[in-house]
């Protein structure tokens, strides 16, 4: 049963309550702390995307294509379309004789609303480079082109690429690509059903990859993923976006993706703990505060970084004045395991 995460207050009462689930594991699986179920089945949704990026990298696509750490940042990005990551990914498709066209995460204004006025004041109109997970397609286009594949169909199922990406999955999260439950994205790729505990354990894996226990070509992989992440966290979200700050705050301590419907995933640096949060409603307001005080209850990151965090531990609502009327507040207590 899912459990009261977080409160939304304004005055002296509660207004709104979110439920939701908490796991936190270590890359052997075992559940270290936990709030609701921690095995309650989700989507990945975009906390997916450094686990998609790991073909791309470890069948040596990245390295024919000569790709930096920033690019593969983006391949792992939920992007705000600012120009740094537009550019950056139409750049990157150039150098690889790849046409944006070939795209087909469909289009969406930038996240970044300045950057979106800015493309309309010059006329233009959102395309698919724009979407939040346009860097994500590029580096599967890569791949495609690396293997010899279909440019075309690069999104279906059965096609190359995403038979390497489930494979991929299923092998760090240790689920049996037949238990992992398919259905479609927002940007048209296959998503992913499986248990919160096994996807905190691919974040464990990301924190403090062994070549022992992955092998050494796929450890090698998860380091550059995990590297490119927290060195380049504008990249992978953007100004005044939660992955961003919590990987700024963490100067190096943390890595953190979000996806969809109140998805979040994060790995402990150097630790092998990893974590996986999931709002019951989707919201991802309460998932940022649950993220910030998972991280401090079980006591993962240094008290520094916690502070850094305040604002999305405990949002404070003003209204349009500017006056302070409430705000939203962790509701719940770890069970240590």
């Amino acid at each position: 049963m899912s459990e009261l995460l977080v409160e939304v207050v304004r005055g002296p009462l509660v207004e709104s309550r979110h439920l939701g689930d908490i796991a936190v594991v270590d890359t052997e699986g075992r559940v270290l702390w936990s709030a609701g179920n921690p095995h309650r089945v989700t989507y990945a949704r975009s906390s997916a995307k450094p686990l998609q990026a790991l073909p791309l990298v470890e069948s040596g696509a990245a390295d024919a294509f000569g790709m930096s750490d920033e690019e593969i940042a983006l391949a792992c990005a939920s992007h705000s379309g600012e120009e740094a990551h537009t550019e950056r990914v139409l750049a990157f498709l150039q150098r690889i004789g790849i046409h944006s066209s070939h795209l087909r995460c469909g289009a969406h204004p930038p996240y970044h609303a300045p950057s979106y006025e800015r493309l309309l004041r010059s006329g233009a109109s959102p395309e698919a480079i724009h979407n939040n997970c346009s860097g994500k397609h590029a580096g599967m286009l890569a791949l495609a082109k690396f293997l010899g594949a279909d440019l075309d169909t690069y999104l279906e199922p059965d096609h190359p690429v995403q038979r390497l990406i489930l494979q991929a999955v299923a092998e760090v999260t240790g689920v049996p690509e037949e238990d992992i439950v398919l259905g479609t994205d927002g940007c048209g790729v296959p998503v992913f059903g499986l248990p919160q505990d096994r996807l905190a354990r691919a974040y464990a894996h990301f924190s403090a990859p062994s070549a022992t226990v992955l092998g050494t070509r796929r450890a090698a992989a998860m380091e550059r993923i995990a590297r490119a992440m927290v060195s380049h966290p504008h990249l992978v979200a953007g100004t005044e976006r939660f992955c961003t700050d919590l990987m700024c705050a963490g100067q190096g301590t943390v890595l953190g993706k979000a996806g969809a419907e109140g998805v979040y995933c994060a790995g402990v640096m150097g630790k092998g703990i990893g974590l996986c949060v999931k709002v019951d409603d989707g919201n991802a307001r309460a998932a940022y505060p649950a993220v910030v005080e998972t991280l401090a209850q079980a006591g993962l990151v240094p008290e520094a970084v916690v502070s850094k965090l305040q604002a999305f531990r405990r949002p404070q609502l003003r209204n349009h004045a500017g006056t302070w009327v409430g705000e939203i507040r962790p509701a719940f207590q770890l069970s240590k395991h």
